[in-house]
């Protein structure tokens, strides 16, 4: 440790206290301990991330693509769970830290043991016992009369130190008000970093339901138009097979009438075939000016007319983008602004 363990070798109660302010793993004074919950039990950040990183040996870094860990509480063995943040999402005891700053200067105020008081290398019979402000270093009073300080502003080495010891508390309690302050800045910051995510997560679900909207509705727009181009399919082919009906049956009738004709044309006899020659001229003459059928128009099988243009539609679509309102883009300045102060 640190300061002067010797000091504290009588059972007194300040040495309890330090047997409650050693890390478990360390065996050291806790530096920047951490609370383990649900337990409650301490350990440094640095015992608790070496715990962490040897239970869990896959885990990198933060900010890691693995979503957390675990290890077990070397007081209790309580399994402790951990988020993506690892030993960095515990929360800092700062209580403690307190108790250990206010510990570290009480001992360093108490006075020493006889024989153990700092004495001067100049003088070696000489305590130091006031303190050469010019110097700014402790020394004896032999120095002050006889010595290198004879000509400095010096001061009763109590009345410094007391004033020092306040003065560094003063920094000392300024520095953990600041670390308070930056604990919050980093929780706000985690929580900007949480709101952030889940937003996104909201905006990703509006936008696939907005284009499955549109998907829904080009799908009934392409199913209106199959629908007029079968339609458009149906009236022409059954237009084309009653045309193909009739003409088989006056292909039918013609062909008989020929084959009664190359009959006739076989008659030997003179008297019979004039007999029905002439009706069935006529017959044939009257087929032939009424067998004129309808016709299909050049182009009629086209399908042309039902082509459809959608490249304005598919620039439109390509064109599309976020496009945040003014005032958004205002508060978002607004809290970088005060990220950095």
């Amino acid at each position: 440790m640190d300061f002067q363990a010797g000091i504290l070798r009588d059972g007194s109660p300040m040495e309890s206290l330090e047997k409650q302010l050693i890390c478990p793993i360390c065996l050291e004074m806790f530096s920047k301990p951490v609370v383990i919950l649900p337990c409650q039990h301490n350990l440094c950040r640095k015992c608790a991330n070496d715990a962490f990183q040897a239970a869990n040996p896959y885990w990198q870094s933060r900010g890691s693509v693995i979503s957390g860990g675990r290890f077990r509480c070397p007081s209790c063995r309580h399994e402790v769970l951990l988020d993506r943040h690892g030993v960095y999402g515990l929360q800092r005891n700062l209580l403690v830290e307190n108790i250990i700053d206010i510990y570290k200067q009480e001992c360093s105020s108490r006075p020493l043991k006889k024989g153990e008081h700092p004495m001067c290398k100049e003088h070696e019979d000489e305590r130091i016992n006031i303190y050469c402000i010019t110097c700014e270093v402790p020394t004896c009073s032999m120095c002050k009369v006889f010595g290198a300080h004879k000509d400095c502003e010096v001061a009763p080495l109590q009345t410094v130190f007391q004033g020092q010891k306040t003065e560094l508390n003063n920094c000392i309690s300024m520095l953990v008000a600041g670390n308070d302050r930056i604990q919050t800045i980093i929780s706000q910051l985690e929580e900007l970093c949480q709101s952030t995510e889940e937003n996104s997560e909201a905006a990703k679900r509006e936008l696939c339901a907005r284009f499955d909207a549109l998907a829904e509705v080009l799908e009934e727009k392409k199913s209106e138009l199959l629908e007029r181009i079968t339609r458009e399919q149906g009236d022409k082919t059954g237009f084309i097979q009653s045309l193909i009906c009739r003409y088989k049956e006056q292909l039918e009738k013609s062909s008989r009438l020929v084959e009664t004709a190359i009959q006739a044309m076989e008659e030997t006899g003179g008297a019979a075939f004039l007999m029905n020659a002439k009706q069935l001229i006529n017959t044939i003459v009257e087929a032939s000016k009424g067998g004129r059928l309808e016709k299909i128009e050049q182009g009629y099988e086209s399908m042309d007319a039902f082509s459809v243009s959608l490249d304005h539609l598919a620039e439109a679509v390509h064109t599309l983008d976020f496009s945040p309102a003014e005032e958004d883009e205002e508060y978002f300045d607004g809290e970088e602004e005060e990220v950095e102060e």
